[in-house]
C-alpha cells in the first residue's frame, strides 16, 4: 500500500496521549497513522549549520530541517510572508516584493526536494500543504521525482486583479500548476484560480473538468477543511462546570460572555472589531455591566513590524475602552495577549453567549467552526460571523456581518444577546449539519482520495536547474 508523504512548512508531532494544538495537526497526522508514512518541513530553527532530524514515532517518521539565516529571511519572512500572505489576503498595501527574496522562496523549495528526494519511495503519495511551497511539485519534477502530488491551500486564493501584483504571478502560477491536484477552501477560491489560467494564460477547461495550462493536465477542487465535532465536545464538556471568565454584576448574575479568539494578524479583522464592539457600548448601554468581552490574540510574527504595530494598536484600543467604560465591578474587554491550552479554549467557547469571529479574510477559520461545536444543544450561544470568512459559505446560519460595517456588527451583538433560544436551537443545528458533513476526516479523504483516482498524463519536460536559479 502506498504511503503518505505530507510536506508543510512546519512539522507539528503529536505524542500518544496528547492533546494536539489544532485540528489541521490531527487530520494529517491521523492520514499519516492509518497507512505509514513521512511528515516533512521545517524544524522551526533557525542556524549558521542547517542540519535534518528525523525521529520514528510509530509508523510515522517526522523529518524535520532548520533554516540558515538568509533561507529564514528570504523564503519565511521575505517572500512566503511579505509578499505572498498580504496579497493572497486582499492587502496589496502592505505587500513588499524583492527578486531576491523570490529566488530565496525557490531557492528553499528547491533544498527541501533535494532533502526528500532520497526517502521517497516510487509508490508514495505526496501531499503539500500552503502558500509556502506553492513551486514543490515543479522542483521534484526537475529532479526527476514523478510520484503523484497533490497540494492544498489553506489561505485564500485572490481574485486576477489581485494576484497579477506580484511580479512574477505568472511564473508562479506556472509552477503551481505541476501539481495533479490542487485544492481550495471555497469555490470563490477555486473559480478565482480558473479565472486566472483561463483569462490570464488562456488556459482550457477540458471536457471531464480537468484544466491544461503551461503544457500541464491537472485537477482543481474544494475540499473545506473541518474539525472534529465529538473530540470538541467531550473537550467544552470536560470544562462546562467551570466558568471560567471574570466578575459578576450587581445582581450577582453572571454576565454574558462575547469571545474572539484570533492569531495576531492584520487578515483577522481585531483593530475593526474593537471598535464595533465600543460602537455596540454606545449604542446600546443597557449591555454594559452585563456583557464582557474576551479576546484572545497570541502573537505571530513577532519580528515582523506590521505585527508589532497591530499589538501596540490593539493594547490602545482595549485601553481606550476600558478607561472610558470600565468600574470598579467591570471591566468591558480583557485582551488576552498569549496562547491558551485547547481544552480551555473550547471551555471558553462552551461558556460564551456570542461567538465574534470577523475577519477581514480568511480562507475557511476553524475557530468559528470550533466555537459552533463546543455549544450546549440546549442552550447554545450565537455565531457573529465575517462574510469573508470562507466558514460563512457553509455556516450561513450564523449572524452574517460585514467587518467594514462597525454599526452593522454593533446591531449583530445586540441582535446575538436578545436571541430567544428557540432561534438560538435553530440556528445552532443547522450549523451543525453542515459542520458534520463537512468534517475534518471527510477533508482529508475527501482530498486524498481524489488524489488517488487521478490519472496522471505524460508532462512536459522541467530544465532542472533552469527555474531555481539565484
Amino acid at each position: 500500500m502506498s504511503r503518505l508523504v505530507v510536506i508543510s512548512n512546519r512539522v507539528a508531532p503529536i505524542r500518544e496521549g496528547k492533546v494536539a494544538a489544532g485540528g489541521l495537526a490531527v487530520g494529517i497526522h491521523d492520514a499519516l497513522r492509518q497507512n505509514g508514512g513521512i511528515w516533512f518541513g521545517w524544524s522551526g530553527e533557525v542556524n549558521n549549520l542547517p542540519e535534518v532530524k528525523s525521529e520514528q514515532v510509530g509508523n510515522i517518521n517526522y523529518v524535520t530541517l532548520s533554516l540558515n539565516k538568509q533561507d529564514y529571511d528570504q523564503y519565511y519572512r521575505g517572500f512566503s510572508n511579505a509578499t505572498l500572505w498580504p496579497i493572497f489576503h486582499y492587502r496589496i498595501d502592505l505587500a513588499r516584493y524583492s527578486r531576491e527574496e523570490y529566488y530565496g522562496y525557490r531557492r528553499v523549495n528547491a533544498m527541501l526536494v533535494e532533502k526528500l528526494k532520497p526517502l521517497l519511495r516510487p509508490d508514495d503519495i505526496i501531499w503539500v500543504h500552503d502558500y509556502h511551497l506553492i513551486p514543490f511539485a515543479e522542483a521534484c519534477r526537475a529532479q526527476g521525482i514523478r510520484n503523484r502530488i497533490g497540494f492544498f491551500l489553506h489561505i485564500p486564493f485572490p481574485a486576477p486583479e489581485i494576484l497579477t501584483a506580484i511580479p512574477p504571478h505568472n511564473e508562479l502560477l506556472k509552477t503551481l500548476c505541476y501539481y495533479d491536484l490542487i485544492g481550495f477552501q471555497t469555490e470563490t477560491d477555486r473559480l478565482a484560480f480558473q479565472d486566472y489560467i483561463t483569462r490570464e494564460v488562456r488556459g482550457v477547461i477540458e471536457r471531464d473538468g480537468s484544466l491544461t495550462a503551461y503544457g500541464q493536465n491537472f485537477r482543481a477542487g474544494v475540499y473545506p477543511i473541518g474539525v472534529v465535532p465529538d473530540e470538541i465536545r467531550h473537550l467544552s464538556e470536560a470544562y462546562r462546570a467551570r466558568r471560567l471568565t471574570v466578575g459578576r454584576n450587581r445582581a450577582g448574575d453572571l454576565r454574558k460572555t462575547i469571545i474572539s479568539v484570533d492569531r495576531l494578524d492584520y487578515s483577522k479583522g481585531l483593530v475593526e472589531r474593537f471598535n464595533a464592539y465600543q460602537e455596540f457600548l454606545d449604542r446600546f448601554p443597557e449591555h454594559r455591566r452585563n456583557v464582557e468581552f474576551i479576546q484572545i490574540a497570541p502573537t505571530s510574527r513577532s519580528d515582523v513590524k506590521t505585527y508589532q504595530a497591530i499589538r501596540q494598536q490593539l493594547e490602545s484600543e482595549a485601553g481606550h475602552i476600558n478607561g472610558r467604560y470600565a468600574d470598579l465591578d467591570w471591566t468591558p474587554v480583557h485582551y488576552l495577549n498569549k496562547s491558551h491550552e485547547r481544552r480551555v479554549l473550547m471551555g471558553l467557547f462552551h461558556n460564551a453567549e456570542v461567538g465574534f469571529v470577523t475577519p477581514l479574510r480568511d480562507g475557511m477559520n476553524l475557530v468559528a467552526k470550533e466555537y459552533v461545536a463546543a455549544q450546549d444543544p440546549e442552550n447554545p450561544g450565537v455565531l457573529v460571523l465575517s462574510r469573508f470568512a470562507g466558514a460563512a459559505s457553509e455556516l450561513s446560519a450564523a449572524l452574517i456581518v460585514n467587518p467594514y460595517d462597525c454599526i452593522g456588527m454593533a446591531e449583530a451583538l445586540d441582535r446575538a444577546l436578545r436571541m430567544p433560544l428557540a432561534e438560538r436551537k435553530d440556528r445552532w443545528e443547522t450549523m451543525m449539519q453542515s459542520i458534520r458533513r463537512f468534517d475534518l476526516d471527510a477533508w482529508r479523504d475527501n482530498f486524498l482520495r481524489d488524489l488517488h483516482a487521478f490519472s496522471s498524463r505524460p508532462r512536459a519536460s522541467v530544465k532542472a536547474g533552469s527555474a531555481f536559479a539565484s
